[in-house]
């Protein structure tokens, strides 16, 4: 039952986005898939509480409490967890790094941004695991800016995840409505930024199956 974990010390680099289309890419592709919310402003929890009765279903849990949850959403046969943390959290972030088989580190492409890394992967080292860094909110033809953050993020001791999320505006509308990207519009760039995701997490945690598409019902 492999977890996932995003984890990012900056605000407003895109975890709970990140950790609800993941989520949702695996319940298109016919996993049993829990997103642990262990923000104490519970803003994965809202959004499921928008969807309504439409997978994936989402768990709050405190940061004491994560590797408990952990262990009975396992018990109940989950397929895949994905735990969404709070910004600017040491005890939160580390218990998700210590619960996580993939810790996925969502970052913008900019100097603040990229220096806050550090923190995460001084976290990372300490409890003994690797991070992916996924560029959120990348630009338009931004490739230079690209190259200097990937550097930024090798430099770090960090590894670069070969799927970045541009920005793009269906993801922000989408999540307001309780909704992903891929059920707005299944053919979108974002969409298929989602779909790429979750073939690269399925690839890593060794999950088999599914392409993690699909439009919700009326």
């Amino acid at each position: 039952m492999p977890t996932v974990a995003i984890v990012s010390q900056k605000g407003g680099s895109g975890k709970t986005t990140l950790a609800i289309h993941l989520a949702t890419a695996g319940a298109y592709a016919g996993k049993k898939t829990v997103v642990v919310d262990t923000d104490p402003q519970a803003t994965a929890a809202a959004w499921a509480d928008w969807r309504g009765d439409f997978l994936p279903e989402v768990v709050t849990s405190p940061p004491a409490r994560l590797a408990k949850t952990v262990e009975k959403l396992a018990k109940k046969g989950a397929d895949l967890i994905v735990i969404d943390t709070p910004p600017h959290a040491d005890a939160s972030a580390r218990e998700a790094i210590k619960a996580a088989d993939l810790v996925i580190v969502p970052t913008r492409p900019r100097a603040f941004d990229l220096h806050a890394l550090e923190a995460t992967a001084e976290m990372l080292n300490y409890v003994g695991k690797e991070g992916h860094v996924l560029m959120n909110g990348v630009p338009a033809r931004a490739t230079k800016m690209i190259e200097d953050a990937n550097a930024r993020v090798v430099e770090l001791g960090l590894k670069v995840c070969p799927v970045s999320f541009g920005e793009r505006a269906a993801f922000h509308h989408a999540s307001g409505d309780g909704e992903v990207a891929t059920e707005i519009d299944p053919e979108s760039k974002a969409a298929l930024e989602v779909q790429e995701l979750w073939k690269w997490t399925a690839k890593q945690t060794g999950i088999k199956g599914g392409k993690g598409g699909g439009k919700k019902k009326a």
